[in-house]
């Protein structure tokens, strides 16, 4: 399998959501760029902020859509446009309610599992056919309070352990920037000694 050339962190633009639930994409993408002493520029033509970094001898790309997480293909589509990028190029970087604080999984293809930014983004190209890393940020505990959950900032707790997991998915990231998908996948779902 191809590797990865652009890489996608989901979120919601303005500081009032810099540290929300909802924007565990961003702060992924942003450790990323951290890491690597780069900044986010604005692209205007991608509908969103943009870096370039290098991993394991790749150039890729970061992208933080700027067009709010329900309309994150426009931003998606253009930018796998512009930068003629193939969909399973990409991995998009998202919140997930369904797995615990401090787990991150990687995966292609499939549904949206209720995620906004990803339904938009396979409605656009048409299908699901990109990688998925999915930071698990808990789950209220009932359907009526997801919404106030994932707009809200976690717990001193939660937050440590959504940036531990988003340490162990940098880690594999050379793996994965390579194709190394399944290698990447085994490290990153065998649960670290603590």
């Amino acid at each position: 399998m191809a590797g990865l050339r652009l890489i996608v962190g989901l979120g919601n633009p303005g500081p009032e959501h810099a540290r929300t639930r909802h924007n565990a994409g961003f702060w992924f993408v942003d450790a990323l760029a951290e890491r690597a002493g780069v900044r986010f520029g604005l692209e205007s033509k991608l509908f969103g902020e943009t870096a370039k970094i290098d991993i394991a001898g790749q150039t890729l790309w970061l992208l933080k859509p700027a067009t709010f997480m329900n309309l994150s293909g426009k931003s998606v589509t253009a930018a796998l446009r512009y930068w003629k990028i193939e969909p399973e190029e990409a991995l998009l970087v998202h919140d997930e309610l369904d797995l615990p604080p401090g787990t991150a999984r990687l995966k292609f293809d499939g549904g949206h599992g209720g995620q906004n930014g990803l339904r938009d983004t396979a409605r656009l190209l048409g299908h699901g056919g990109f990688h998925r890393l999915r930071i698990g940020i808990g789950h209220p505990g009932h359907k009526d309070q997801v919404t106030p959950w994932v707009l809200g900032k976690p717990g001193r707790d939660d937050e440590v352990m959504i940036l531990r997991a988003i340490d162990d998915a940098m880690d594999v990231m050379p793996l994965a920037v390579n194709g190394n998908f399944m290698d990447a996948m085994t490290r990153l779902h065998t649960p670290r000694p603590d």
